[in-house]
């Protein structure tokens, strides 16, 4: 972890209260699989090359015709005011500064449109297919009127994970917050946290259901395999994220590290890949972008450095991620993310 990034969860820590520290950092079950996140990354080895001008690195990738400065991506993550008092404006606003695109949860704790109007770089919009499909439904379109690029649907989440350390939390959640973007959609006497919950019964049609009501292109989120990322593709998806929900779902999934060249093999440039899960440092990113990412999105030690210093260490955290990726690029014989591929890395 870069000392910034570990600087900035000592003081989100310090500053959260242990009930909120606690649900952003827990995992499903024993937490195996939040503890294997960051050392998965450490099973890969670099073959740098050497004699090529790397005298200027470039970072700038497109991402479904998003022009951003870097391939760090703000993950969807749920409540941010329960982190800063301005929650998502202040988390975006920072990624902005930065240059940093930006996945906007289901779960924010701000309105979608106060949002994008803090947004200053592109933003996508997260999706839970929900029990009652008409708050998806409008959830998108709303996202799509407001500016986002792209929905990504979060598809690993039949039933939410259960995490035994964080039992009973959902009381740090206020209904304010949880509600802030549902409400005017709820049908009169809806049990509003049933209606949200997850539908365990969505299917592959449900991708390109999205893509009609939003009008706008469906990545995947939640893949860890090859097959099921074809089955996503073949089905309208866009794109894919190789993402194991921060180790919040099934615990002992395979870490996102792991999965990620498998998934790569299988897509076959089709469509974009994504992938998050323990990057905290630039040769981690490296070696995602190496194994065929198409860019990195970065989690909880955002979070981290919106409860130590609102938007400015936001920026300051994925500033410092970008500065450290273009450090190691250099040294590792590319100038430019294009320039990168699988024949660089070999597994331990």
């Amino acid at each position: 972890m870069l000392s910034l990034l570990a600087e900035q969860l000592e003081a989100a820590r310090d500053r959260l209260e242990p009930a909120v520290f606690d649900y952003y950092s827990a995992g499903s079950g024993q937490e195996v699989t939040v503890g294997e996140a960051e050392a998965a990354w450490g099973s890969f080895r670099l073959r740098p090359r050497v004699l090529h001008d790397v005298s200027t690195v470039d970072l700038n990738v497109e991402l479904l015709g998003a022009r951003v400065s870097s391939p760090f991506v703000v993950a969807p993550m749920a409540f941010h005011a329960l982190a800063h008092p301005d929650g998502e404006c202040e988390t975006f606003a920072g990624a902005g500064r930065a240059g940093a695109l930006g996945v906007l949860s289901t779960r924010s704790s701000r309105r979608i449109e106060e949002v994008a109007a803090a947004a200053t770089a592109p933003w996508w919009f997260q999706a839970y297919g929900m029990r009652d499909r008409a708050l998806t439904h409008a959830l998108v379109r709303r996202a799509a009127d407001a500016g986002a690029g792209a929905i990504v649907l979060t598809v690993d989440t039949p039933y939410v994970g259960r995490k035994g350390k964080v039992s009973g939390v959902r009381i740090a959640v206020p209904d304010d917050q949880f509600l802030v973007n549902l409400a005017q959609h709820l049908v009169p006497g809806t049990v509003a946290r049933e209606a949200a919950e997850q539908d365990p019964s969505m299917t592959p049609d449900y991708i390109a259901e999205l893509a009609e009501v939003s009008g706008l292109p469906v990545l995947v989120k939640g893949v860890l395999r090859g097959d099921e990322a074809v089955r996503c593709l073949d089905a309208g998806a866009a794109g894919v994220v190789v993402s194991n929900h921060g180790g919040r779902q099934l615990d002992r999934a395979l870490p996102s590290a792991l999965a990620l060249a498998d998934v790569v093999t299988a897509v076959a440039g089709r469509a974009p890949v994504l992938v998050d899960g323990g990057i905290r440092t630039g040769t981690d990113a490296l070696l995602a972008l190496a194994l065929g990412a198409d860019a990195v999105l970065v989690g909880r030690p955002l979070l981290w450095a919106l409860a130590a210093g609102g938007a400015e260490a936001v920026a300051a955290a994925l500033d410092a991620l970008a500065e450290d990726l273009r450090h190691v690029l250099a040294v590792a014989g590319a100038a430019r993310i294009a320039e990168l591929d699988s024949s660089m890395v070999i597994r331990l």
